[in-house]
This record gives structure tokens, sequence and C-alpha cells, in this order.
């Protein structure tokens, strides 16, 4: 009995190949926001119970006044989507970008009405175009580090 509890110790059955090519191709951890139109209780309890019920969830977080849906975990941000979509609620990826961290925030098409507080569109004319004469002034003047001002 002695022999047999050292090997069994040593090696184990319990991962064939089908399931070891599962665990390697594991998602890597990311967090999809999804807007959705919650009015009520019985809404949100549906979303959350469509939600949680995934696998490999980490966090869910939702937040009925600004109708979004935040999932952190390793998963497909389309199946989350369909996931939601099975609700019957009208489901889309979050399509708002911080009106802080937008350059252009009233630029034609950008500014929405029906955004939350503080979030405007996420478009393309709102961004700066890479090696834009603006984005080199902002890297000279840093708030973060004061001796790095080439002007003075």
């Amino acid at each position: 009995m002695g022999m047999l509890d050292h090997f069994s110790n040593l090696c184990s059955f319990t991962r064939t190949r089908r399931s070891l090519k599962k665990w390697k191709r594991k998602k890597p951890l990311q967090t999809v926001q999804i807007k959705v139109k919650m009015d009520c209780d019985g809404c949100e309890r549906r979303v959350k119970q469509a939600v949680r019920t995934m696998k490999n969830v980490v966090s869910l977080d939702v937040n009925r006044g600004q109708s979004r849906v935040s999932v952190t975990g390793h998963v497909e941000p389309a199946k989350v989507l369909a996931r939601v979509r099975s609700t019957g609620k009208t489901a889309e990826f979050w399509p708002y970008a911080p009106s802080n961290l937008v350059f252009y925030p009233y630029v034609a098409g950008a500014y929405d009405k029906k955004a939350p507080a503080g979030f405007v569109r996420k478009v393309p004319q709102a961004t700066l175009s890479p090696g834009s004469a603006v984005e080199t002034y902002i890297s000279i003047f840093s708030d973060e580090n004061p001796n790095a001002c080439s002007v003075m």
C-alpha cells in the first residue's frame, strides 16, 4: 500500500490531452463594457444572472444609471454581448469615451445628448492624428515632470 500511495503522489492522470489543450487556450483577462437599457430591478437582475452564469467571469459591475455593464474575466466580448442580448434587451458595446481623454469632444458626431455625464461618443475625428503638432506640444510640457520643459 505504501508504494501505491507514493506513485499516486508522483503522477496524476486527471489531465488528458484534450483537457490540457483547453487549459492552454485560456483567453486573456479583459474587461468588456456593454451599453444595456435597464429600467427596473427585474431588468438588472436578469442581466446580472445571464452574465454571472458564464464561465471564467471574474467580476461583474452593473450601473443602471449609466446603462452600463462591465464584465471582467477570461471571456470573449462577442459571447458576452450575445448572452446579454439573450435576455431580450437591446445591447451594444460601450460606444463612449471619457470627455477628458478626447482632444476634440465637440467635433461633429462626438457630442451625444444620450451619453452619460462626462462621456462623449468614440469617433475617429475626435482623436489626434499620429505625429500632429499638438501631440508634440503636449509631450514637451509635462505636469508630472516640471524639469522636462525644453522651452525654459
